[in-house]
């Protein structure tokens, strides 16, 4: 009895993985095309601030701040911070 449960656990796994592979499939490019993205935006950054040029995503980060901080609050209660890790923020 223990060969049958184990062909059919074999066979569920096997069964699994093709279908996890049959609906992942028409995913993978763009997934692999956003990753890329990411890393070059990530290389751009760092290869800039290597170089000492200005970073040019601050000024476009400066138009999210109003959204930030009412988030922030709620973040660092969510990593166990009782108060605002910054010391010249105060946001409780």
């Amino acid at each position: 009895m223990k060969g049958v449960w184990s062909r059919f656990r074999s066979w569920c796994s096997h069964a699994n993985e093709l279908g996890t592979q049959y609906y992942n499939a028409p995913y993978r490019a763009a997934i692999a095309r956003a990753k890329r993205e990411e890393d070059d935006l990530f290389m751009l950054l760092v290869f800039a601030e290597m170089m000492g040029v200005p970073n040019p995503a601050s000024w476009y980060t400066l138009e999210l701040q109003p959204l930030l901080l009412e988030r922030f609050h709620d973040w660092h209660l969510r990593m166990g911070m009782e108060r605002s890790p910054l010391d010249h923020f105060r946001c409780c």
